[in-house]
């Protein structure tokens, strides 16, 4: 990553120009070139109509077909994607030369369509990023037991980083207590550390929630659905709050969100964070996961069975156990302190200038993978986000080409390390271009399979806002639904860059491609989706797809731009529903005042 001392705590992030001095451009002239020819478009098409065409009267599938913007179209589209995913990206990895080429390819995009510079007159906001990386895999995780000491061998048994931005950590002789879920939910009434002081120990917990692990017991958490107690980082930070200095959540195989595989790799690079001056909060000296045998292995080494004690954990009432054991674990890491950066892109309201609407899709990928041979093999990341950064050029493309300009403000947000927790995006929110009581709305579109024209559209966390039913308003035109998000159990809702605006309290919507494909329904779309999810996505082969049928992907771009546009055209604001927990924050930003204050002073912008 970029090193640079200026982004040390208690210093100010380096203020960056446009990136097209001529420094940069003679180190990327070359490749630069090679991904903006390969995303050039004729400029000379004029606007067409946009809006929707029935082909058929018949209110029975298939859908009604979609008349699209000019800019919405295949060749466009895929020649995006093909840029995005391509193996000179290296796998679009924050601080490496991937970052400079991809988000130097997407602000030529943005310049060649003629949109303003976003953020103070740049394209670029720098995210301060404090990376710590191990320097060594051969740390283990030692557990003094009644029968002996269990050594846990790092990447085969256990992973590990600290979160404390620490050179050296040395845990030793720490009490270990198995702890349920690690889950404090008072509207629950669910309290897995109730009565318990883990200050000093090292917590041991299981992956998810109750609900998705199928207990009949626990009907607070809902079996169909991960809630956000399930998210690792949200059992991290919990551990942390209440002083403990180690947590291992204990991996439950694809069920914990990713494979053990994908988290191995993960963690071969730096782990990145917001640093404790922009983050500020308790942090784990040791945050990591324990492999489900190791966990196994671990608990009948302390006797007592795992399986029967997370039977137990499921059940209201859940008392910790600990256990007859003492951890020791240390790890020597080398800290840095750079800068990533979030690409934004403005077009400017007529009207409201001062109200701004915008779509977000996360630059980020994961980088390289130590292939056979100790070769790096580049993660492509095509589903996980290029088709969701064509998507959102595309619609960018749209505006661009409007005869008028909206009334209000379009924002374009392409945040960082939207696959490390979304700190792009959390940073953005807490360092808004526009005010969040003056922000609409935020429409994330997020890794988008490609599955074929659909007869409806999956929205994740349903039921939150009135975006989903204006969503379902667009739809019904075109004689398709809104269908909730068919993979509940991931959690999908909580691990993209929406989430970060709706727990500001920002109405979000993260919408995807429907399931109830055109051609063989729901039962096939539910299987391309699952086979996409298992086989493609972390990997490899989450490659571009020259033969992909793009049709129902570009209707869904469209109704995308549909969404937004008519949001950017209006004087309404988009609700929380009245069960939301977003509601309340909302409420509170917007403090009861009239929504048409006098605008604040707007951010200076340039022309491109």
């Amino acid at each position: 990553m970029k090193n640079s001392s200026l982004c040390r705590p208690g210093t100010r992030p380096y203020d960056r120009g446009v990136p097209t001095d001529a420094s940069k451009r003679r180190l990327l002239v070359v490749p630069l070139l090679a991904l903006a020819l390969a995303g050039c478009h004729d400029r000379g098409r004029q606007s067409a109509p946009v809006g929707l065409l029935a082909t058929a009267a018949s209110s029975t599938p298939p859908p009604m077909a979609i008349t699209l913007a000019p800019q919405i179209n295949a060749a466009d589209f895929l020649r995006y994607e093909r840029a995005l995913s391509s193996p000179a990206l290296a796998g679009r990895k924050p601080g490496t030369r991937g970052e400079i080429l991809t988000t130097h390819y997407l602000v030529a995009q943005l310049q060649r369509m003629r949109l303003a510079p976003g953020y103070r007159g740049k394209w670029l906001q720098p995210v301060p990023v404090v990376s710590t990386r191990l320097l060594s895999t051969r740390t283990h995780l030692q557990v003094q037991l009644p029968g002996g000491t269990q050594s846990f061998l790092y990447g085969q048994d256990m992973l590990a980083a600290t979160e404390q931005a620490r050179a050296h950590v040395d845990i030793v002789n720490a009490p270990v207590v198995f702890v349920g879920y690690g889950i404090d939910a008072p509207k629950r009434q669910w309290n897995d550390y109730q009565g318990l002081d883990v200050r000093g120990k090292i917590v041991i917990v299981l992956a998810n929630d109750p609900g998705t692990a199928g207990s009949p017991d626990a009907p607070t958490f809902d079996a169909a659905a991960l809630s956000r107690y399930g998210l690792a980082r949200y059992k991290f930070a919990q551990a942390a709050r209440l002083g403990a200095v180690g947590c291992f959540i204990i991996h439950a195989g694809a069920a914990s969100g990713h494979t053990w595989a994908a988290l191995r790799n993960a963690s071969a690079s730096a782990a990145q964070s917001l640093p404790a001056n922009v983050a500020p909060g308790p942090r784990l000296a040791v945050a990591g996961w324990l492999r489900g045998a190791a966990a196994a292995r671990l608990f009948s080494a302390a006797g007592l069975d795992l399986a029967t004690l997370s039977a137990a954990a499921a059940q209201p009432g859940f008392k910790a156990v600990t256990l007859p054991a003492a951890a020791s674990i240390r790890l020597d890491s080398a800290v840095d302190y750079s800068w990533s950066d979030n690409v934004l892109a403005l077009i400017r309201g007529a009207r409201h200038p001062d109200e701004v609407v915008i779509y977000s899709a996360h630059w980020d990928g994961l980088g390289m993978l130590r292939g056979p041979r100790g070769r790096p093999v580049p993660l492509p990341g095509a589903m996980d986000n290029a088709t969701g950064l064509a998507a959102l050029l595309e619609i960018a493309d749209t505006f661009a080409h409007r005869k008028s300009p909206p009334a209000r403000s379009v924002l374009f947000l392409l945040p960082t390390l939207g696959s490390a927790n979304q700190l792009g995006s959390r940073y953005y929110v807490q360092h808004p271009v526009f005010p969040l009581e003056r922000t609409v709305a935020d429409i994330d579109i997020d890794l988008w399979p490609i599955l074929g024209r659909a007869r409806d559209m999956s929205v994740f966390d349903a039921g939150q806002s009135t975006l989903e039913t204006d969503l379902a308003q667009l739809l019904a035109l075109q004689g398709r639904t809104v269908t909730p998000d068919p993979r509940p159990a991931i959690g999908l809702a909580y691990r993209s860059d929406q989430y970060s605006f709706a727990r500001a309290g920002v109405p979000a919507l993260f919408a995807g491609p429907g399931v109830d494909l055109v051609s063989g329904g729901r039962a096939a779309g539910e299987a391309a989706l699952r086979r996409a999810l298992r086989r493609r996505l972390d990997t490899p082969r989450d490659a571009f797809d020259p033969r992909a049928d793009v049709s129902g992907t570009l209707e869904d771009i469209q109704t995308l731009y549909l969404l937004g546009s008519n949001l950017a055209d209006s004087t309404e604001w988009p609700e929380w529903a009245p069960e939301s927990p977003y509601r309340a924050r909302r409420a509170a930003m917007m403090g009861g005042h009239a929504l048409r204050a006098p605008p604040p002073v707007l951010p200076r912008t340039a022309a491109p």
